[in-house]
Parts: C-alpha cells; structure tokens; sequence
C-alpha cells in the first residue's frame, strides 16, 4: 500500500482528490464505516475543507460534533502534536472506557461508534491535516497491526498534502467575481447558523459545494464551524490554536476566517465569522511553509516581497550580500520559479494574489568592466519614486 500512496503522493493531485484517492486505498487494506478529513491552517492548526462521510449524523447535529471535537482533549490533533507522536485510538487513549470521553458521550455514542482511529499530518514546518477513522457496532475495536499500518503512510502523506497546498499558488484561471459586500456569519453560541451576508454564502458554496449546485442555501458552513469551535475550545482552556484560519478558495484565491464574540468575554453571546481576503503577508507565510523554506528563508523572502534588493536586504538581516542571494537561490529552487533576466538584474516573480504578483531580485548584477551596476541608467521609469515609498506610489497610481 505504501508504493501506491508514495504514488498519489508524487503526482500533482489537488488536496481532495489526493484525500479521496487515500481514502480509496485504504479501504483495501482497513475497514471502517465513516471518516473526516479536515485539511488545516499550518500555523493555527484550526480545520479548513474537510472531507467526511459520516453514516447517521444529521446536518442538524454537525455544528455540534464539530463543537465537541475541539473540546475532547486527548485524542485531538494538537494533543499528538504536544505528544510528538503520528495516531492514536480513541479506545487506547480512554483505556477502553469511551466514556471518558465527551465527544463520544455528546455525539458518537448515540451514532453507535466503537473506536475512532486519529492521525496527524504535521512536519517542521506546520499542520496540514487530520484524520478521524469511525467504527460502528457491530465492528471491532481497531487492532496495533491496523494502527501500525495508517501511521506507516503519515509521513509521506504529510509531505503529499503540504505540496498540495504549495501547488495553489501557481497561477490559474481567474474564477467568478465573489458577491460585493462584506462577508459575514453570526452563529448561535451551539454554532447554529442565525444570518449569513450573500458574500459570506457565496463563499461558503465554494469552500463547501452543495451536491445541487442550485441549492445553494444548502452550502455548509464547515470552515466557519471550525473558527468557532476553536474559539470555544480557547475560553474554556483547551485552545487547538488561534481562532483563524486560511483557506484556499481556488485559483490562486486565499481567503481568511476570524471568529469572534459579539459581546467580548460573555459566552452566551453569539459568534461573528468574518471571511476576507487573505493579505500578501498572510498568503506569504502559507507560500512559505507549504513549500518547505526554512526560517531564514522565509525571513528573506518576506523582505524581498517589501521591494528590497539584496544591498538593502543585507544590512536589514545582519548579513553578507552572498549569503543573501544564496538564500534568495535556495528559495527559488525549493519553490520552482522561474527566474527572468532583465536588463540591469536578475528577478522572479510570485504571486501573491490572483491580480498582484511580486517582481523580487535574485541578485545584483555587476559589470565586469566596469564594477558598476546600470541602476539609475536606461529606461527611464514612468512613474519616479523613492524606494521607501515605492508601495505607497504604485496603490496610488493604480487608484
């Protein structure tokens, strides 16, 4: 089984279809009657796009499963994150008594579930994903050989989801203009949904599309279950992380999700869900993590996407101008970009929004002649600027 996933892995699939061909894999080889595949926000690990399958759950009872699945400590992503380890059963970790634990009590009990088999996909650089297995009477528990056998494919498929998500940054077909206005959902303190803007269902309907592409009332509102179940989990102790999470949309569109109290510290107030835009710095990180830059990398590239050249960049960061395009190569090669050459210096571009892509030198060139550089000489600019507030002069002229 480990050849065939290594497979999918190594392929180009998007995120879905990698999960749903997994899934199709293991089936092969380990039985069980429902699943959740929840993709993650790498930094705070809150859940985004899941995949589930869930035989007698009800839409109505599904903020309610999500809720309890943030507060069950023990068996929750980020609890085998803390515990350095890859899965874990949800028998093993209550000693076989389930009733210890209350998402069972609340939700699974009544769904018939004998064993939840869980596994985190997490590396050096963030969270990418959790899995939840479900056993229903009449199975049996899951045994140490089938655990043994999910946990053997954690690792590569780790690193296949973080690709993934890489691979959402190449550019791609602009998709329809999102409704105008703001993007909004206000939920009950049990996470039932109270209002939605048109923007914030439009959004929804993409993250999560209805089986009746017409029934667009029926998009369900996943993403925004999430934020607010990890908003819940951090007032009562228990924080997965953050409540906020990125969440790519499609064609290169990033959006983000916050929740928040309507009434801040009362937890019978309702929960607002705001979905924006993702910024350039937001996108930026995920771009970086996703494609396995180190620290110093990623320090390097945020500097670069501020318009600094690698002169700039050298005295900002401590450091010798070689060191920095040595960096600024080992990016490029991590990320696969390419490089263009122009006139006066060598650039590549990244796009850091579907209509916004930055130019960011790879290195200085100097004539062997000479030993100076052309800047300042040649074609002359349409619009001059001082290089501190070259940002603030390209928005303007946009406007």
């Amino acid at each position: 089984m480990l050849d065939r996933v290594e497979r999918l892995c190594a392929g180009v699939l998007d995120a879905k279809t990698l999960r749903e061909q997994t899934l199709a894999e293991l089936r092969r080889k380990l039985a069980f009657d429902g699943h959740v595949w929840a993709l993650t926000d790498p930094v705070s690990r809150v859940g985004t796009s899941p995949l589930a399958d869930v035989p007698g759950l009800s839409w109505e009872e599904l903020p309610r499963m999500v809720r309890w699945r943030y507060l069950s400590q023990g068996t929750r992503w980020t609890d085998l994150i803390q515990a350095k380890t890859r899965f874990i059963s949800l028998r093993e970790a209550t000693a076989g008594d389930l009733g210890r634990s209350p998402g069972w009590r609340e939700v699974q009990q009544a769904l018939g579930v004998v064993d939840v088999l869980t596994a985190a996909f997490w590396d050096r650089f963030g969270c990418w994903a959790w899995l939840d297995l479900w056993r229903t009477a009449p199975a049996q528990p899951f045994t140490r050989p089938e655990q043994e056998l999910l946990a053997s494919l954690v690792s590569v498929l780790t690193t296949g989801l973080r690709r993934s998500q890489a691979r959402t940054f190449i550019p791609t077909p602009r998709m329809k203009p999102q409704a105008e206005g703001p993007a909004i959902m206000l939920l009950s303190p049990e996470l039932r949904v109270r209002l939605r803007t048109s923007a914030a269902q439009a959004t929804l309907q993409r993250l999560n599309p209805p089986d009746d592409p017409d029934a667009a009332i029926t998009a369900i509102p996943a993403a925004a279950y999430n934020v607010a179940a990890a908003l819940i989990a951090h007032e009562h102790g228990v924080p997965v992380g953050p409540p906020s999470s990125r969440v790519h949309l499609g064609a290169g569109r990033w959006v983000t999700l916050r929740a928040a109290r309507t009434a801040t510290g009362d937890r019978s107030a309702d929960i607002a869900v705001s979905i924006e835009e993702s910024t350039p710095a937001e996108r930026l990180e995920v771009f970086g993590l996703a494609y396995g830059l180190s620290p110093r990398e990623r320090e390097v590239l945020s500097e670069l996407a501020t318009g600094a050249d690698s002169r700039q960049l050298a005295r900002r960061l401590v450091l010798s101008e070689h060191t920095v395009n040595d960096h600024v190569k080992a990016v490029l090669a991590k990320t696969g970009s390419p490089t263009t050459p122009g006139a006066a210096d060598h650039i590549t571009p990244i796009r850091l929004a579907p209509t916004v892509v930055a130019y960011l030198p790879e290195a200085y060139v100097v004539d062997s002649v000479t030993g100076t550089n052309w800047e300042g000489v040649g074609v002359a600019p349409d619009v001059v600027s001082p290089p501190d507030t070259v940002i603030e002069t390209a928005v303007a002229a946009l406007h």
